[in-house]
């Protein structure tokens, strides 16, 4: 790493603790540029940079004849940076497929034994809205399991994943794949699980 890039990051670590040492909310506004870099004794080019860093980010936004604000944090705006340059790479998409599809696994698995019957009821009420469409129902379907997991990491990191997957398109399984499953989870069936995620296809368009 370049003095400059050492420098750089420094200047964001001291900006991000002292949004935090203020208690600054969405809304508030920030300091001045020269005010910054006088607080945090750095120089107004490395000040600049960060808050143009910060800026794309989505972390704060500048408002012409007002200053700069600290805005409310829309994590779809990282995953958008982010991906034009991770996603790129026809390797990179199939290894994002599969690791969101283990992780879907996992906290299926997971959720297993904490599923009694007002869940399947729920989950058999998600399959059968037709007022969903079938990436939508995909969605609410594994954010119902990781709710269940109580892995709060675990959900992060996939809903990461999933934002990361709308970047290139529409990601669901089959209908068959589903109430295959809701029925492993009626049945008390925990060993077809595995297999039953070996054996799914991905689905890139029409709801099956």
């Amino acid at each position: 790493m370049s003095p400059k890039q050492k420098v750089y990051q420094g200047v964001l670590q001291e900006i991000r603790q002292y949004i935090d040492t203020q208690h600054l909310e969405p809304g508030d506004k920030l300091p001045s540029e020269r005010e910054l870099a006088d607080t945090l004794q750095a120089g107004r080019s490395s000040v600049r940079e960060a808050l143009r860093a910060m800026e794309l980010l989505g972390l704060i936004e500048t408002k012409r004849g007002e200053g700069t604000f600290l805005s409310t944090y829309r994590p779809y705006q990282t995953v958008e940076l982010l991906s034009s340059f991770i996603l790129k790479e026809a390797r990179t998409r199939e290894d994002l497929f599969l690791a969101k599809k283990i992780l879907e696994k996992e906290a299926a698995k997971l959720a297993f034994s904490r599923i009694d019957k007002q869940d399947l009821d729920m989950l058999d009420q998600l399959l059968h809205d037709s007022l969903m469409g079938p990436n939508d129902r995909h969605v609410a379907f594994f954010k119902y399991l990781f709710r269940k997991s109580e892995n709060l990491l675990l959900a992060r990191v996939w809903q990461l994943m999933e934002e990361f997957s709308h970047t290139i398109n529409k990601l669901y399984y089959s209908k068959v794949f589903y109430i295959e499953l809701v029925h492993l989870y009626s049945t008390k069936n925990y060993q077809l699980i595995e297999p039953l995620f070996e054996s799914l296809a991905v689905q890139d368009g029409q709801w099956d």
